[in-house]
């Protein structure tokens, strides 16, 4: 296997340094909810949208895209779009630039998006002399520059093929996603001499049920209603660093119709396309788009109304 497998740094060179040594345990993390508010290939894609590589329509499409998937969980079919979909964006580009492209993003869009109580967490890894990973579906480009950033030792993510330095437009292998991230998982313990009964893993994601079971000591973090219930029965460890704005800070509800994610994408970019998303509010007439706002948010159920509040501070931010 090729696997979606990279490190930015020998392995305990980061995660030793503060303290002694301990190398058959480690950490794994994914990013998406867990380690960062929201998905943070949306927060990519809306940096791109801002340098207008990728349309406004586009990044709306595909938040009512991760709105469906909060909903439903991901299905091959979504898996398959959304990787058709960021394999189209990078063929032909060099991994260089793309990889420039999304350190710009991370200072800009996902600095401030990070957990700071999962974020202690993956110290508290290190400050014990553990090796700490993030594991996550998303590019394995971008995750490596999210641990760089984060200071952990490095990333396992999805890992696109390139030939002379230009992403081709294929995958090495397989979205790292549910199963796939339990083998990556093991593969990498194999190869660093882990002992998975004393390692850790934290994800949010009902998903990630095959990587938190490998580990002795799984932890659901901000977790979705489904991991909760089943961390509850098998009596793993939560911790939720949300606050009262969880439809905000999560992004979308898992309770919500994508329909109305969708109202709510649309006027939103009414809004911005007026000039007037997270402006002051207007002295004059109201305008159009505010107007279409606030009548599609009256009409809405309680959920609906939080769905599209949810989908504006997306956009909003």
């Amino acid at each position: 296997m090729t696997g979606p497998v990279t490190s930015t740094s020998t392995p305990g060179e980061r995660g030793t340094a503060a303290g002694v040594p301990d190398l058959r345990a480690a950490a794994f993390f994914d990013v998406d909810n867990t380690m960062m508010v929201g998905a943070s290939i949306f927060h990519f894609a809306k940096g791109m949208a801002s340098r207008k590589l990728f349309s406004w329509r586009d990044l709306a499409a595909f938040t009512v895209r991760q709105a469906r998937l909060r909903l439903r969980g991901e299905t091959a079919g979504d898996l398959h779009s959304t990787r058709d979909s960021a394999l189209a964006f990078v063929a032909g580009k060099k991994v260089s630039e793309i990889v420039a492209l999304g350190e710009e993003i991370y200072d800009e869009e996902m600095a401030d998006k990070i957990w700071a109580g999962t974020h202690a967490l993956a110290r508290m890894h290190l400050d014990a002399g553990q090796r700490v990973w993030l594991v996550t579906a998303t590019p394995v480009e971008l995750a490596t520059i999210i641990a760089d950033r984060l200071g952990l030792t490095g990333a396992l993510g999805t890992v696109s093929e390139t030939v002379d330095g230009v992403y081709t437009g294929a995958l090495l292998d397989d979205v790292l996603h549910g199963e796939a991230k339990a083998r990556a998982v093991r593969l990498l313990a194999a190869r660093e001499g882990l002992d998975l009964s004393v390692c850790s893993a934290y994800s949010d994601s009902i998903n990630d049920v095959p990587m938190l079971s490998l580990v002795g000591h799984p932890v659901a973090v901000n977790p979705d209603s489904a991991l909760r219930a089943e961390a509850k029965a098998r009596g793993w460890q939560i911790r939720d660093f949300r606050t009262g704005r969880k439809v905000a800070r999560v992004g979308v509800p898992a309770a919500l119709g994508a329909g109305a994610v969708a109202g709510g994408v649309a006027a939103a970019l009414a809004l911005r396309r007026s000039g007037r998303l997270g402006g002051a509010r207007p002295s004059g007439p109201v305008p159009t788009a505010r107007r279409a706002w606030a009548g599609a948010v009256r009409a809405l159920s309680r959920e609906g109304r939080a769905a599209v509040r949810g989908a504006y501070f997306l956009l909003r931010r």
